[in-house]
């Protein structure tokens, strides 16, 4: 009879098109009546423009804004709400038919009504393994502010086509899958600024087999999003993953900048979780390295490795600290055009390594850092197999190990200070170098 009563009120309230509902108050959640239903009902009488009572709703299937149908839609709420998403799949679905550029002479009509789908001020919980929180499929300045999602399987995830997206003030936290999930999706102009992407099993921010152009990821805390325990892992808070050899994929102009990122590795010098885990890691491949970044002015801490490069080329990372590395601060591999300079280096920890190393690249510039206490066992800074490249105006002290250059072309070593190694031997070693 509640319910009957609760669906009454909800058909009769409305306002000038946009559809107030009702909260839900009960006290477990599982036992909420399915309110998809009555959603997805209103969201198609509304035009798509929802407008929610501070309350939990529980939910079994997607709501689907069609926007090809709805035009121009927006979900906003009058208080806290929170949506229990209990079926698999996203809790919100926006699928529009942008498919053409950023340019606006390649927009049609139909894809000017669909601008701008707004979703803010809101909670999502998931309460099924494959259940996730939003999802954004052909659409054009989608707008993701003040929106949380937890205990889900993928936080946000982008698919197929999207445009000019904005993704600022929420808090990705406690997911078993992705936080910010770049999938597949050919994208170009995406801001992430000031959320919090956290404590994600399987990466906080990915981008995988991916067509993206100009990410800006900006003033975020991105923290532990690998496993929480001593499981082998690949997955980074950071992760920019173009390995496998599709078509069609390629990864350029990605500015991450003045975020903390860090977490999880070290917890002692006898506990170390997620083994493999990294900050930042970026996997070209040789055909497509991945292109044109930016690393600027970070806070680094805490993983096995803090930024590991393979197959990329033009990269800048400038005005970072790194510390409490296990056991490696930065791997360049495969790569092109790789500058790092201004940043500090310190384990900090005594118990941490630290660790500095290039192979097999080319064209690469260490220059003006500072490098304290790293305690590698086979150098502080390792060029292993590279051409034409150079370290110079560094301060290097309190190291075991000095510089080694194991079967490096035309590489230099220059207006640099170097501490006594305290294990002993050369500052700078060349072997097989010519």
């Amino acid at each position: 009879m509640k319910a009957i009563l609760k669906k009454r009120i909800a058909n009769i309230i409305f306002s000038f098109g946009l559809a107030i509902l009702p909260p839900i108050a009960l006290a477990q959640y599982e036992n909420f009546p399915d309110q998809s239903g009555t959603l997805q009902e209103r969201i198609r009488e509304t035009g798509g423009n929802l407008l929610l009572e501070a309350g939990t709703y529980a939910i079994d299937e997607t709501l689907e804004f069609d926007l090809h149908s709805l035009g121009a839609v927006s979900v906003r709420c009058r208080g806290a709400v929170t949506f229990i998403m209990r079926g698999p799949g996203p809790a919100l679905r926006f699928v529009g038919t942008h498919e053409g550029t950023a340019n606006p002479s390649s927009f049609d009509p139909d894809t000017w009504k669909q601008r701008m789908p707004i979703i803010e001020g809101l909670e999502i919980l998931g309460d099924h393994p494959e259940a996730d929180g939003i999802e954004l499929l052909g659409t054009v300045q989608a707008t993701v502010t003040r929106v949380a999602v937890r205990n889900a399987r993928h936080g946000i995830r982008l698919h197929k086509r999207n445009r000019n997206v904005v993704i600022s003030d929420c808090h990705i936290y406690e997911n078993s899958g992705v936080g910010l999930y770049l999938d597949r999706v050919n994208l170009h102009q995406i801001n992430v600024a000031n959320s919090h992407i956290s404590y994600n099993r399987e990466g906080g921010v990915v981008l995988r087999d991916c067509e993206v152009r100009n990410l800006h990821l900006t003033g975020c805390d991105i923290e532990a999003n690998m496993p929480g325990d001593a499981t082998p892992t690949r997955a980074a808070n950071v992760w920019i993953d173009l390995s496998a050899r599709n078509e069609g994929t390629s990864i350029a102009e990605v500015a991450i900048t003045g975020c903390t990122i860090q977490h999880s590795a070290n917890k002692g010098r006898k506990a170390v979780t997620a083994p493999g885990g990294a900050n930042i890691r970026i996997e070209g491949r040789p055909e497509y390295p991945v292109d044109t970044v930016t690393i600027g002015n970070n806070i680094l801490s805490d993983t096995s490795i803090s930024i590991d490069i393979d197959y990329a080329k033009d990269i800048a990372i400038t005005g970072n600290g790194f510390f409490t590395s296990m056991p490696g601060d930065l791997l360049v591999q495969n790569s092109q055009r790789v500058v790092v300079s201004g940043n500090t280096f310190n384990p900090r920890q005594e118990w941490s390594i630290g660790g500095i190393v290039f192979r097999d690249s080319e064209s690469c510039i260490f220059s003006a850092n500072t490098v304290h206490a790293i305690k590698d066992p086979k150098a502080a800074i390792l060029f292993e197999r590279c051409r034409n490249s150079r370290i110079s105006d560094c301060v290097i002290t309190d190291i075991n190990h000095g510089i080694l250059l194991r079967e490096c072309r035309n590489c230099e070593v220059v207006d640099t200070i170097i501490a006594e190694p305290k294990q002993g031997g050369p500052k700078v070693r060349r072997e097989r170098s010519r």
